[in-house]
């Protein structure tokens, strides 16, 4: 549990750090039990299972979930989940980085509908730019998953899911710093065609404080347009299926703007090919296009992808999946000073094959991958986990994954700025291992408790170090690490938290890595009153965190929401937001808001 200094601990603070205390057991002493229906995630093994038949650490997020939360963005949302840090430059649209279970932000693998989104360029995807009003569903797959997905998983895995449109549905919205917004969604309600489209924008708020290097007291804005489409339809069989999401931001800075617009594809043909075996065949293409007149600089980035996944059930013995995987990269930057800084490309092949199953009271997960790049060459990874369901109540599980993640081109190529946070050609893939053990018990009445403590080694590291920042490989960084979370879920109440304790360092010189906190505690408190009316309390605590200058301060945060269906098919919600005015940074020298209020008008017509 996180450890709150006695100097810095005010009236407020104690209030906080009472109520996060006291948010599961004040949910327990006021619930009746129900059964809960097992629900299913597709990330962790490439196919549908339940989280009970998990071997990894992994959590769910669905759309009632996202509704009823007190975060306003997907920042916010996955900030409180155990094992995941963020990072953001600034506000809204600002840029922001996750970090899992304390690798780099580049060691997650982001996939949106199954496509792969992370810029090549600079090999991460940017989640300020996804509203929360476009997500249906969010898995969360915790420790490495390389021998199923390939690069990148060394962290985990999130894949999000966009929204399934209703018939008919629409919302508005207005809140603090003249955030104002309004959506849609339409659809035909048989699922073969939905249209989800939004708009948002913010006065906003300066991203930096004075004393940063090209400070300006200006307020920074930010304007967000996007559109989802999804569909499907049967061919015989076969369902095909597709979506599309697209967004279109301009994010102010203090030295300009930044045009950013992001789109992804996927067109997915799945069902049963005969003697026992299934598939899903996808077509994936991703782009991002950032465009900063100030700096006179564009970057590109396209990804296209083709996976072929193929299951075969063996009866009780278990499942046993195989699949190819094909994938292009393009990365280009321009700059009106320099011309052309680099125009690259490169293709991965790979194959795997994996199997999970149970023999009584034991489980069992093995997977390997052979992966071969065009610009670095082969690397093989496999995972195996073993689990033992010592009572219908009670799982003790083991796992060991392998990862590694190929440098992106700005690692590569980048003649940086000035000088600082340049590329170096000569960088070699990272390559990591973990080990994993977890325990979860989950006694009658709607309580769950789970315990996981993991070791991750990382050698060949990237990072931006030396007197001028730029890309080196660090020889080797050790991660370690445990989380602790408890979830009640019975009646009208539903409460949780978690803690994430960790430690990630460079061996060679002892050094924290930058902006990971060693100690965070998240908790939640939700209560419906039966009358239409529910509420929400988060919870949100997080240790001193090293930085490129100096320390992050230690910062707590409590987050409330309200919500009432007041009419059939209309319903209001408000959010109150960094309650207690914390000031804290995410970032050295950036700013982020202070209380904030949102309005959420929501209208979905009844059949």
């Amino acid at each position: 549990m996180i450890v709150l200094q006695q100097h810095l601990v005010s009236p407020r603070r104690r209030v906080l750090a009472a109520v996060i205390a006291t948010l599961a057991p004040l949910a327990a002493a006021h619930a009746q039990a129900v059964v809960d229906q097992p629900h299913v995630i597709v990330t962790g093994v490439r196919h549908a299972q339940t989280i009970d038949d998990s071997l990894a650490s992994v959590t769910l997020i669905e759309r009632g979930d996202i509704e009823k939360s007190p975060a306003i963005d997907l920042l916010g949302l996955l900030g409180q989940q155990a094992g995941v840090d963020i990072s953001r430059t600034g506000g809204a649209g600002q840029s922001s980085t996750v970090f899992l279970r304390g690798t780099n932000s580049n060691h997650t693998l982001v996939l949106i509908d199954g496509v792969r989104v992370a810029s090549a360029t600079q090999g991460v995807f940017d989640f300020a730019h996804l509203p929360l009003d476009q997500i249906e569903r969010i898995e969360i797959v915790r420790g490495p998953r390389a021998a199923f997905w390939g690069s990148d998983a060394i962290g985990g895995v999130i894949q999000i899911f966009t929204r399934k449109p209703e018939r008919l549905a629409a919302r508005a919205h207005v809140g603090s710093y003249g955030e104002r917004g309004a959506g849609v969604s339409l659809g035909t309600g048989d699922g073969t065609l939905g249209v989800t489209l939004g708009h948002d924008r913010l006065r906003g708020f300066s991203a930096t404080h004075a004393g940063t290097y090209g400070y300006n007291a200006d307020d920074d804005g930010y304007r967000n347009t996007n559109l989802s489409v999804r569909g499907g339809t049967s061919l015989g069989s076969q369902k095909l299926s597709y979506n599309a999401l697209y967004t279109d931001a301009f994010v102010d800075f203090d030295q300009g703007m930044t045009h950013a617009r992001n789109g992804s594809a996927g067109l997915t043909l799945a069902g049963e090919l005969g003697g026992g075996w299934s598939h899903t065949l996808g077509i994936g293409h991703a782009r991002e296009n950032l465009e900063t007149p100030a700096f006179d600089q564009r970057l590109a980035s396209r990804h296209v992808s083709l996976d072929w996944v193929l299951d075969r059930g063996l009866g009780a013995n278990g499942v046993l999946t195989t699949g190819v995987n094909w994938q292009h990269e393009h990365a280009s930057s321009i700059s009106a000073f320099g011309g052309t800084q680099f125009d690259k490309d490169r293709t991965n092949g790979a194959g795997f094959v994996g199997y999970n199953g149970r023999f009584g009271a034991q489980m069992l997960e093995l997977a390997a991958r052979y992966d071969h790049n065009s610009q670095f060459g082969s690397a093989t990874t496999g995972n195996a986990a073993w689990g033992w369901q010592i009572d219908p109540g009670t799982r003790l599980r083991l796992s060991w994954g392998q990862g590694f993640h190929a440098p992106n081109f700005n690692e590569l190529y980048s003649p940086g700025f000035g000088g600082f946070f340049a590329g170096n050609a000569n960088l070699r893939p990272e390559h990591s291992g973990s080990v994993e053990a977890g325990l979860t018990w989950a006694p009658a009445g709607g309580h769950k408790f789970e315990v996981a403590v993991w070791r991750t080694r990382v050698r060949d590291l990237v990072a931006f170090d030396g007197p001028l920042f730029e890309a080196i490989n660090i020889n080797r960084v050790a991660i370690d690490g445990g989380e602790v979370s408890y979830r009640y879920s019975a009646g009208r109440w539903s409460a949780g938290a978690a803690a994430t304790l960790q430690h990630a360092r460079d061996e060679g010189t002892g050094l924290d890595l930058l902006r990971r906190p060693r100690r965070k505690l998240a908790a939640d408190l939700r209560y419906e009153f039966g009358n239409g009316v529910d509420v929400a309390i988060d919870g949100l605590a997080a240790s001193a965190r090293r930085d490129f200058a100096g320390n992050l301060d230690s910062y707590r945060l409590l987050n409330l929401a309200a919500g009432w269906d007041f009419h059939p098919g209309w319903r209001v919600e408000g959010r109150l937001g960094n309650m207690f005015d914390e000031t804290y940074e995410l970032a050295q020298g950036y700013n982020t808001p202070g209380r904030n209020v949102q309005i959420t008008l929501l209208w979905r017509p009844q059949p």
